[in-house]
């Protein structure tokens, strides 16, 4: 075994050992009278285990039941906050709800400490500090406006919004109204070219794959670009981020025009969600055929990529599985949340020395249902 290979499994272990230690905490945590939350103070009596005792690493938190997605549609918020924190102020940001009631979590500083350690993971000199942003994504009751502000102001900018309502994008889209949607997308990109226009030195960017698409064609139209906007680094995500949109970007969309030898503005790869924060991706090798591989913020969120039969086995290394999501914070505890998305296991390296996955799509029994509107 090679000096890299024992480095390597060293990590490995120590990062076992600070995820174990980081379950026993966070599990007290919500279990405790004193500290936990109604939700799970209520729950305990009904495990027919206790959680305090019995769970002592990150393979005990199989004891738990499946996490269910109705539990976190309707309220009252309040039983999701932890006595622990009683009296701080809450926000509350929404995930899903296309149809019917959405889900929410309650946080507090979870999406403020997300970004701050996001922001460690950008290279400055495509991100300057001090330079402002174009946030080009949702709006509204998500926490990503509110988040990618707070990025801005932790790098020392500014950052500028649209106006973005997607699920008024899916019910257009659902109604076959795409005239109709077309007209909504192009008065969010008006939106940003306004923004980008307006002289206020916009460096950094935030948005979707098709809304990033969508931008380029409308300033090549106009005889500018991405590029020529004054737009150095670009971080987005979602299902929709492929190895073959990453190569379309880089290869037409993030280049001048004028000068294509100059090569294509930088882009970092995320995925992430309300209820994990912001898995970083794997750095840029075009060796790997544009491959995106995506690792979690562990031990604050872990992502497992189990067989779709059995949600507490694991796939082998390179094998398709559903994304099984647990949140590990003193806001929140979420065991086993069943994703809508499925893709492949990767190993672990050197910067994230744990399992990663790559290939995130729609899990493929709810794929023909879902309906993708900005992402």
């Amino acid at each position: 075994m090679t000096a890299t290979n024992v480095d390597l499994t060293a990590k490995i272990k120590q990062a076992k050992e600070t995820l174990d230690a980081r379950v026993r905490e966070i599990v007290e945590w919500h279990f405790n009278p004193e500290t936990g939350c109604p939700f799970w103070l209520e729950k305990a009596k009904t495990l027919g285990f206790d959680p305090r005792q019995d769970v002592k690493c990150f393979e005990d938190m199989k004891k738990f039941p499946e996490f269910q997605d109705e539990w976190l549609r309707g309220g009252p918020i309040q039983r999701w906050i932890p006595r622990g924190l009683a009296g701080k102020p809450v926000y509350v940001f929404e995930t899903g709800g296309t149809t019917g009631i959405p889900k929410s979590r309650m946080q507090i500083d979870d999406w403020k400490t997300d970004y701050e350690q996001f922001s460690a993971t950008l290279p400055d000199d495509k991100f300057p500090k001090g330079s402002n942003w174009l946030m080009l994504g949702p709006s509204g009751p998500r926490r990503l406006r509110l988040a990618v502000e707070h990025l801005a102001q932790t790098r020392g900018g500014i950052s500028f919004c649209v106006d973005l309502d997607p699920r008024w994008v899916v019910k257009l889209i659902k109604r076959g109204n795409m005239k109709e949607m077309e007209a909504y997308r192009d008065h969010v990109i008006d939106q940003a070219i306004s923004i980008l226009s307006a002289g206020h030195d916009i460096k950094c960017m935030f948005t979707t794959p098709k809304l990033l698409e969508a931008l380029a064609m409308k300033l090549f139209e106009q005889g500018s670009s991405i590029k020529k906007s004054g737009i150095t680094g670009i971080f987005s995500g979602g299902t929709e981020f492929t190895p073959q949109w990453y190569r379309f970007a880089m290869d037409e969309l993030l280049r001048d025009p004028d000068d294509p030898s100059s090569g294509p503005v930088f882009m970092t790869p995320t995925y992430g969600n309300t209820l994990m924060g912001l898995a970083c991706g794997k750095p840029f090798d075009p060796a790997d055929n544009y491959k995106i591989t995506y690792f979690a913020p562990q031990p604050r969120a872990v992502i497992e990529v189990v067989e779709f039969n059995d949600y507490n086995k694991l796939v082998g290394y390179g094998q398709t599985g559903r994304v099984k999501l647990t949140t590990l914070t003193k806001e929140t505890f979420i065991p086993g949340f069943m994703e809508r998305d499925e893709g492949e296991r990767e190993l672990p390296f050197d910067k994230y020395p744990w399992d990663g996955i790559s290939g995130t799509r729609p899990f493929h029994e709810f794929a023909k249902t879902t309906t993708v509107g900005v992402y």
